[in-house]
């Protein structure tokens, strides 16, 4: 199973981040370069495969290694220790970019439908398998920032606050349209959603459902209210008649 970390390594802003610093010629050039060695690269060795000096190469390495797309270390190529400074050497690193905008997550889909896979019971079908592996996906989530934030007790008002992080993370574009409710502008696995709506939206709900579980944040549902163009869930009380409710009245 992969990690939680892969599907959150993959945020909008960062992979933005890293596609504008591969926009220069050279620097992209030699990040090529670098990924095709199948070992680690000095930085005379980056310079002469774009035809620059070193000191420009060290620049643009560097800006790589911020970036997280390089990482950077000091080794004696050959593995001979030679007397004197050893080289520093540049080797990627294990990011992945992908930039969509709008944002899709069709990673997170892939994966909870593998996990479905590989612990299906015996006494569940498909579609039940993927139910439960999204909501035990989204617990795990809401456990982990819970423990991390440690927010104390969460009526809906501050459960809602406190959900916008992850939505923000996963491309849900969630709107706070009135302080109890939690709309979501964007479905992170469009089109997919389109083709087996049942199955994706159902997996989209348990998801969050099971994020609210784990961060325990009270009196608050993730309910299924399809919307042209939005994701088919919103965050809202459990009580309907906490709708609408100010923050004077929490």
């Amino acid at each position: 199973m992969a990690s939680d970390q892969t599907a959150r390594a993959d945020k909008p802003g960062s992979a933005i981040d890293s596609v504008s610093v591969l926009s220069e010629n050279s620097r992209r050039r030699m990040f090529t370069f670098i990924r095709r060695a199948g070992r680690a690269v000095t930085r005379d060795e980056a310079a002469a495969s774009v035809g620059i000096s070193s000191k420009l190469a060290a620049f643009h390495l560097d800006k790589l290694v911020d970036a997280g797309l390089l990482r950077a270390r000091y080794e004696t190529p050959g593995g001979i220790r030679k007397v004197g400074r050893r080289p520093k050497v540049y080797e990627p690193t294990d990011a992945q970019i992908t930039v969509s905008i709008p944002d899709r997550r069709h990673e997170l889909l892939a994966d909870l439908l593998l996990d479905a896979v590989v612990t299906e019971k015996a006494d569940e079908n498909a579609t039940q398998a993927a139910l439960r592996a999204a909501e035990a996906r989204g617990r795990r989530l809401g456990e982990a920032a819970r423990q991390e934030t440690r927010p104390g007790r969460l009526g809906p008002e501050r459960g809602l606050t406190a959900c916008e992080g992850l939505l923000e993370e996963y491309g849900y574009e969630p709107v706070r349209e009135t302080s109890t409710l939690l709309r979501l502008r964007n479905c992170p696995f469009h089109p997919l959603a389109a083709k087996a709506p049942d199955l994706v939206c159902g997996m989209n709900q348990a998801f969050l459902s099971g994020y609210l579980t784990g961060l325990d944040a009270n009196g608050l549902q993730a309910v299924l209210a399809p919307e042209p163009g939005e994701c088919c869930v919103r965050l809202c009380p459990s009580d309907p008649g906490h709708l609408g409710q100010t923050p004077e009245d929490h």
